[in-house]
């Protein structure tokens, strides 16, 4: 094992950051994705489910990301955040493709320092060239200048090969392509080198990250040696002080958080003592420039004191 750094407690472990985790509740939002997805998730799953499932798994917090393009669900994000403080940060939506619109709610979601990034539900969008669109780029140039990163779901087939101009264009902007950008690993060998080359092709750019997440997928099995060719690409392609752990609860199963967490773990343990600490939690904080931890328990314990009044 490496010594700790000079000044460094070595008693003080590293955090563990689960960089992409959902909540929703289905009093609060429509979430018509769910008319598609398995029955198992056609409910709410709150915060509180949530925090019992990181604690257990030794997780000292989580980003929740949108899971609705709709300010009520950002504003539902971050009520959670405000009560309960596992949650580091929020990724929430902007309508990135009317500017003006875009510009009001950056300023009325950026004054929250738990505001770390947008996301748009791209891959139910019908515009294939979402990314590409000027008003679009507009807005996340507005993004870009308020620090905030900008997270890509399911970018393969439809969207990864347009990451490394969004990149170049606004080197300004932190872009975070979720899932690994979504690899075809229940297709042939050909779909495969194509998401590579563009997945590559997007790490080149040093403002792109991406999140080892959202890898559970029908027809394939989710082991180290199944992931282990994705793993290994992106790991060659980014480097481990760019990729990030993130579970993807509850879509990766509602109730496998651990086996989810442990597969990732065990890849990332190949790394080290460092480079595990930095896939794990250190490059979430650093990416999506957390807020303290001290600072998100301090609020949610003055909500919960004035829940109480």
């Amino acid at each position: 094992m490496n010594p700790p750094a000079a000044g460094a407690d070595p008693l003080v472990r590293p955090p563990r950051i689960d960089a992409h985790l959902h909540i929703w509740d289905l009093a609060d939002g429509e979430y018509r994705w769910l008319e598609r997805s398995e029955p198992a998730l056609r409910r709410s799953f709150l915060p509180d489910e949530a925090s019992g499932l990181l604690q257990d798994a030794g997780i000292n917090g989580a980003i929740v990301v949108q899971a609705e393009d709709s300010t009520r669900d950002t504003a539902f994000l971050l009520d959670a955040a405000a009560r309960h403080s596992f949650v580091r940060g929020v990724v929430g939506w902007v309508q990135l493709d009317t500017p003006d619109v875009a510009a009001g709610q950056l300023v009325t979601w950026a004054g929250d320092p738990v505001f770390v990034g947008v996301r748009h539900l791209i891959h139910d969008d019908p515009r294939s060239g979402f990314l590409q669109l000027p008003a679009v780029r507009a807005s996340l140039s507005l993004v870009a200048d308020a620090g905030l990163t900008f997270d890509i779901p399911d970018a393969f087939p439809d969207h990864l090969d347009q990451v490394a101009a969004l990149a170049a264009a606004l080197p300004g902007l932190r872009i975070v392509v979720d899932h690994l950008g979504k690899p075809p690993r229940a297709s042939g060998a050909e779909e495969v080198q194509r998401w590579e080359r563009q997945l590559r092709q997007a790490a080149e750019l040093p403002n792109v990250f991406a999140k080892v997440s959202g890898l559970r997928t029908p027809g394939t099995k989710y082991t180290t040696e199944a992931l282990g060719r994705a793993w290994n690409i992106s790991l060659d392609a980014f480097g481990p002080q760019r990729l990030l752990y993130g579970s993807d609860w509850p879509v990766s199963g509602a109730h496998q958080y651990t086996e989810t967490l442990g597969v990732i773990e065990a890849l990332a343990a190949e790394l080290g003592p460092a480079g595990q600490a930095a896939v794990m939690g250190t490059n979430a904080e650093r990416i999506y420039r957390l807020p303290a931890a001290e600072t998100q328990r301090k609020t949610a314990d003055e909500m919960k004191a004035g829940s109480h009044e």
